[in-house]
């Protein structure tokens, strides 16, 4: 038995515990000299003390102390090691890559997060959230599998399929205070003095775009819409925002909606996934995600 075999490293880590042969032995099944033994063999391997035997009980030693901690490390490497080999022999991959784009709603996500983890025991979900453009870079460069609520035309060429999500709604809107509640017909003149809130493009080579915003407005360009609702209470700037996330705020009387002259933005969503007949989690997502109408509904729908 070499010191670094599994069963070795698992001797050791037993007794470090429970700080006895005689207790190691018990719950390994052996007599206490078979497990004093093996540690001493373990030891000479080593050229080390592991353990100091006292009267009525064993400790580790500075050099058993830093094995120990080597020693679970590499347990825990072998199990992973294991179990991924054991998901490829399945056919299954470790992992799906799940992006958001930062547009959809977030209601159905926690059981969406719930049944994937019942379905696939081995497997594990990484999800992240997209603005825009970022969304399909993420898609065109591996690093997502599956993205939900992907806007605009494609940009992108590659090896993936689309399905619909309908149209996404947004409401221009700003704080009650804001001058341009005020103001009984709003026009590019007056709107253009203000700055235009706007998420910024998290795509690094895609061409960015951003939230629809009059051409002499200054944007600020924030990461996210908690950011920029923030920015919107207080007044900082107005902006459009998804009708799904300021309806709400509009109803508290946090928000106020007003109508611009020119016909507002409506954003084209769709579910874009990887080809890959032997990603079996890319499959099962997309047919628990559901129809067009089923995706429209519980991602982009305002209440």
């Amino acid at each position: 038995m070499g010191a670094f075999s599994q069963s070795s490293l698992e001797l050791v880590d037993t007794v470090a515990r429970l700080e006895s042969f005689t207790a190691a032995a018990e719950i390994l099944h052996k007599v206490p000299s078979a497990v004093s033994y093996s540690i001493r063999q373990i030891e000479q391997e080593l050229d080390v003390v592991l353990f100091r035997r006292l009267p009525r009980k064993v400790e580790l030693t500075l050099a058993g102390e830093l094995f120990l901690k080597q020693a679970r490390v590499m347990l825990r490497q072998m199990e992973e090691t294991k179990a991924q080999t054991r998901r490829a022999a399945q056919g299954w991959q470790k992992t799906l890559k799940l992006t958001l784009d930062n547009v959809v709603k977030l209601e159905h996500l926690k059981p969406l997060i719930e049944r994937f983890y019942v379905t696939f025991p081995h497997a594990e979900l990484q999800i992240n959230m997209e603005v825009f453009n970022g969304s399909w870079e993420a898609i065109s460069q591996g690093r997502a599998d599956i993205v939900i609520g992907a806007t605009s035309a494609i940009p992108v060429g590659g090896d993936f399929e689309v399905k619909d999500m309908g149209v996404l709604d947004w409401a221009f809107v700003m704080s009650p205070a804001h001058p341009c509640v005020r103001q009984q017909n709003l026009d590019e003149a007056f709107v253009s003095q203000f700055p235009a809130i706007c998420l910024d493009d998290t795509s690094s080579i895609l061409p960015k775009r951003h939230t629809v915003h009059y051409p002499k407005q200054r944007r600020l360009l924030l990461p996210n819409w908690y950011s920029a609702i923030e920015c919107l209470k207080h007044g900082v700037g107005v902006g459009y925002m998804p009708r799904h996330i300021a309806q709400p705020l509009i109803t508290e009387g946090l928000l106020v909606e007003k109508v611009l002259p020119e016909e507002k933005p409506r954003s084209q969503c769709c579910l874009v996934w990887r080809k890959d007949d032997s990603h079996k989690m890319i499959e099962w997502m997309v047919n628990y995600l559901g129809s067009s109408e089923q995706l429209y509904q519980q991602w982009i729908q305002s209440s």
